[in-house]
């Protein structure tokens, strides 16, 4: 038997893990820590951005290692991100895995809707700063160069656009100021005053303006910055309704009032020319029956006739005071737009005063609305009823009013 000291039976056992060790460092899944880690896939990140950051826009962005990362995840459902809110359903147009680059084409969705409200409501100005980024919309978004100094700007208002849309704007409010000054757009219908000046302001025809101009200028404003057309809403019309309704239900009034009135003064105008000319008939009997060598026939028939030449003159004496209280309708001249609207012929009367505040109080709800929310405002069936009943209130108290 050959001995062996411990030491020689060391170096044997080594010698014979050497072709092991040699094996395992030749497989093609055995590499060391640092190579594993140099292998790993790295992290998209966005880089740039190319296009206007606007809805109704297309953008191009760039997003490092996007190809990398497609090889696991779809770059289709990638959204993208502003001041960290998913535009939810905004997809990309087009997908370049070789470029690394993303299209979107930002249009509004249902499903993203508050996220526009949210970034375009108040809006501070023409343009603001936003964080950009893309990922997935239940997901956290890529790490993103696009943020603080480097933040894109949205556009809220396109220049052009916007320039073209004022100028409407205040093209329409001038010319509707020039027409209220200087013709009867919204006075009071009927001839002009015989003392002169203009007629008096008319409540429902300035009601019914009030809420077109806001209407309309509402109305641009909302498409200028969301490119949406479809805004108006069934409680603004229903509104309008009542205004327009008030209106015509005014103009009706006054018109019956106007006609009835005239009808009575030219009746009885009518009858004081008839006994103008009666009396005229009446003096010339009684003149020829003054001739000398009267019989007594012809006292009987002088004292008849001054018995009705009495009477007609006891009747015109009536009906000139009368057509002098009557007279045919004047239209009383204007004392300013706010007397005007809130005054009456036994002057300022309060079914006038609470219409007033109530247009301009649900005006003030209106305006706030567009302006946060980007909406025209839905309002409910209680203040639409609120306002038909103060119209309805109106209208009552119209019918006793003087004119």
């Amino acid at each position: 038997m050959t001995c062996t000291t411990p030491s020689a039976r060391r170096k044997a056992a080594f010698g014979s893990l050497l072709p092991l060790l040699f094996l395992c460092c030749a497989l093609p899944g055995a590499q060391s820590a640092p190579a594993l880690a140099a292998a790993a896939p790295l992290e998209p990140r966005v880089r740039s951005l190319v296009g206007t950051l606007a809805p109704d826009e297309s953008i191009d962005v760039t997003v490092d290692n996007l190809g990398a990362w497609a090889v696991g995840s779809d770059p289709a459902k990638l959204v993208p991100y502003l001041d960290g809110l998913a535009l939810r359903g905004n997809y990309p147009a087009a997908v370049d895995r070789r470029g690394n680059t993303l299209t979107f084409h930002l249009h509004g969705t249902l499903a993203n809707r508050p996220v526009w409200t949210d970034l375009l409501g108040a809006p501070p100005g023409w343009r603001k700063h936003v964080r950009f980024s893309v990922g997935l919309q239940n997901d956290t978004p890529f790490a993103t160069d696009l943020a603080g100094d480097n933040s894109p700007f949205l556009v809220i208002i396109l220049p052009w656009y916007g320039v073209i849309s004022l100028c409407v704007i205040v093209a329409t409010i001038s010319i509707f100021l020039w027409l209220t000054l200087h013709t009867n757009l919204i006075r009071d219908s009927g001839p002009e005053p015989l003392a002169g000046g203009r007629k008096a302001y008319n409540l429902g025809k300035a009601q019914i303006a009030f809420w077109f101009l806001l209407t309309f200028i509402s109305y641009v404003a909302i498409w200028l910055i969301t490119d949406e057309i479809d805004t108006i809403t069934p409680g603004l019309l229903a509104l309008m309704g009542i205004s327009s309704a008030t209106a015509l239900g005014e103009v009706l009034i006054d018109t019956g009032k106007d006609t009835k009135l005239n009808a009575a003064w030219q009746s009885l105008t009518a009858e004081k020319t008839s006994l103008e000319q009666g009396i005229e008939a009446l003096q010339t009997q009684l003149s020829a029956l003054a001739q000398p060598a009267g019989a007594a026939d012809d006292a009987f028939a002088r004292n008849n006739l001054n018995n009705q030449l009495l009477q007609k003159r006891t009747r015109l004496a009536e009906l000139v005071q009368a057509i002098g209280q009557a007279g045919p309708v004047v239209q009383t001249a204007t004392e300013g737009f706010f007397k005007d609207i809130l005054s009456d012929g036994e002057g300022y009367s309060f079914h006038r005063f609470q219409i007033v505040m109530w247009s301009i109080a649900l005006g003030g709800v209106f305006v706030s609305k567009v302006y946060n929310n980007l909406t025209m405002p839905e309002f409910s069936a209680t203040l639409l009823g609120l306002m038909g009943m103060s119209s309805g209130t109106y209208i009552a108290l119209k019918v006793p009013e003087k004119r």
